[in-house]
C-alpha cells in the first residue's frame, strides 16, 4: 500500500504537467500578443496624440489661451485581462471576420501604443476599406517595434492593393533581414507579390 501511495503522486504530477502544457500549447495556436510590461514599447501617448483632431488653438485675437480638449485615455488593462481582451479581438477577426467589433475590443484595452494591437486595428480597418487609417495604425505599429515583422507583412499587403508593388516589395527584405526567408511573414507576403495568395 506504501508503494501505491507514491505512484499517486507521480501521476497526479504527470496529470497536472499536462493539463499545462496543453494550455500553453492552446495559448500558442493564436497569435498572442507580447505583454504590455513586455512589449518593445510601452510609452505612454504624448499630449498631442490625445488631442481632439476639431480642438481649437489658443485664441490671439482675445489674448486668452484655452487648453485644448483632450479625450480621457481608456484604462490600460492588467497583463491577464489585456491577453484575454486581445484573444477575443482576435477571434472576432480571424474566426468571425466582425472587424469593426474587433476594433471596438482592441481599442478598449488601453494599449493603442502596443504593436500587436495597432498591428490588428490597421489590419481590420484595411478590411473595412479602411486606406487612410490602416496606413495610420500601420506606422503606429511600426513606430513602436521597427522589427514586427507581421505589422511589414500586413502594410506591404496594403502596398499591394494600393497598386504599389515596389514599396511591398521592399517591405518584403525589410522581413528577410529581421527573420529571414524562412519566417512565416516573408513566405505570406513573398506568396501574395508572386499572386499564388489573396491578401
Amino acid at each position: 500500500m506504501t508503494r501505491f501511495i507514491p505512484r499517486l503522486h507521480l501521476l497526479a504530477a504527470a496529470a497536472i504537467i499536462g493539463l499545462v502544457v496543453s494550455g500553453q500549447a492552446y495559448a500558442a495556436a493564436i497569435d498572442e500578443p507580447a505583454t504590455p510590461a513586455t512589449a518593445p514599447s510601452d510609452k505612454k501617448p504624448d499630449a498631442k496624440s490625445e488631442t481632439k483632431p476639431d480642438a481649437k488653438p489658443s485664441d490671439s485675437k482675445a489674448g486668452t489661451s484655452k487648453p485644448a480638449e483632450t479625450k480621457p485615455a481608456p484604462e490600460k488593462k492588467s497583463d491577464r485581462e489585456f491577453r484575454d481582451g486581445y484573444k477575443q479581438a482576435y477571434d472576432l477577426i480571424y474566426k468571425q471576420k466582425d472587424y469593426a467589433g474587433g476594433i471596438t475590443v482592441l481599442k478598449t484595452l488601453g494599449h493603442d501604443d502596443h504593436p500587436d494591437v495597432a498591428n490588428l486595428v490597421g489590419f481590420s480597418s484595411r478590411k473595412l476599406g479602411r486606406v487612410e487609417d490602416a496606413k495610420t495604425w500601420y506606422e503606429k505599429a511600426l513606430a513602436a517595434d521597427p522589427k514586427h515583422t507581421r505589422t511589414w507583412q500586413y502594410y506591404g499587403m496594403w502596398h499591394l492593393e494600393q497598386g504599389n508593388r515596389l514599396k511591398a516589395e521592399d517591405h518584403l527584405e525589410q522581413i528577410r533581414l529581421i527573420c529571414g526567408q524562412g519566417c512565416d511573414d516573408y513566405t505570406s507576403l513573398k506568396s501574395a507579390l508572386e499572386g499564388n495568395s489573396t491578401y
